[in-house]
């Protein structure tokens, strides 16, 4: 799996918010960005299997 480049533009005051949680964590920017990327990711694909199983264990209607 190669890297590619994305460019994402933000404000100021964000991106300094984005500096200050990465530094708290000892990160940099684009690290912790990518990492809370691949979280939200997971959650959601997490969340989706969490749903399907739910749905094919349910009990059939009566």
């Amino acid at each position: 799996m190669g890297s590619r480049v994305l460019s994402v533009r933000v404000d100021g005051e964000l991106l300094e918010r984005i500096r200050q949680h990465a530094a708290k964590r000892g990160m940099s920017v684009q690290d912790y960005v990518v990492r809370t990327l691949i979280r939200d990711d997971f959650d959601e694909r997490f969340q989706s299997s969490v749903d399907e199983t739910e749905r094919f264990y349910e009990a059939p209607p009566l």
